[in-house]
């Protein structure tokens, strides 16, 4: 008989154990609840007041004043978040699917720095890693369901890599073309040390084809300056060409998701929006 109530007794305390484990990881890993959301907030102003304080730290004039203050603020974050990281791999239920997760992987790196700081000096500048995770910020903000809209963007930019490739290489092309050029024309003919060499003219003619212009190497001839007009025309006539390409595709996948095929059995009209219950022609149940 005690050994029955001893039993019941381990059983109820595992339960209740069970439960509080549920109920943190409910709240470190989802927002369903106030307990959650309020979490899930309170993380993201941690994380974003951690990184301004390794930003100002790395200023001269604040890191002279402060210095104290900020390694008492770093190794504050620091034991918080390795706190937050341990009790996640507690909670959760697949370890391994979380420790080697994206976030569970910048989870770990947005810790480590500071304790590396025992070994190599300056490593607490790679703190800045924790800004990766504000991305956290799409589970609060409710924009999960924006996902669609990304994927279709980066399908978009798949579908696009074929043709923006052929078309950095006709720009690369024609930049060596024209940097050789400028080479033989400002270089061996004028003597401008600017181009000095057929790398240093190509350099100098894709800082100008993409309208940077940095201004330390310039063409003295007439003929030079010609060239540069030329390749600045170039480059003012193609900096829209890929954004061309991937918004046609992106206009062609738009038009493949909301093309809907159903046919209303009632008048044979097709063409409906992808989530209508009911014809907007005659109104018959789809």
């Amino acid at each position: 008989m005690g050994i029955m109530f001893d039993d019941l007794s381990n059983r109820a305390s595992e339960h209740d154990s069970n439960s509080l484990r549920d109920r943190i990881w409910r709240i470190i890993f989802l927002s369903d609840t106030k307990a959650g959301h309020a979490f899930d907030v309170a993380l993201l102003w941690l994380i974003g007041i951690s990184v301004g304080v390794v930003m100002l730290e790395s200023v001269e004039s604040y890191r002279d004043k402060h210095l104290s203050l900020f390694n008492f603020l770093e190794w504050t974050f620091t034991v918080l978040f390795t706190i937050e990281y341990i009790v996640r791999i507690v909670v959760v239920r697949n370890k391994p699917a979380y420790i080697f997760s994206f976030f569970g992987v910048v989870d770990l790196l947005s810790i480590i720095p500071t304790y590396l700081t025992f070994f190599i000096a300056g490593s607490e500048y790679f703190l800045v890693v924790r800004i990766l995770r504000l991305l956290r910020v799409f589970r609060v903000l409710k924009m999960a369901r924006h996902i669609g809209e990304a994927n279709l963007l980066l399908n978009s930019f798949r579908a696009s890599i074929g043709k923006i490739t052929v078309f950095l290489f006709v720009v690369v092309a024609v930049t060596m073309i024209l940097g050789t050029m400028m080479y033989v024309v400002e270089g061996l003919i004028a003597g401008n040390e600017g181009f000095n060499s057929v790398p240093q003219s190509i350099y100098w003619g894709i800082v100008t084809i993409s309208t940077v212009g940095y201004g330390d190497v310039t063409p003295i001839t007439v003929v030079g300056k010609f060239i540069s007009t030329l390749i600045i025309l170039i480059g003012y006539g193609t900096i829209a060409v890929p954004t061309g390409i991937v918004i046609a595709e992106a206009n062609m996948s738009m038009a493949e998701v909301r093309l809907d095929k159903r046919r209303c059995r009632e008048c044979g009209h097709t063409g409906h929006d992808p989530k209508a219950t009911f014809c907007k022609m005659c109104g018959n149940k789809l």
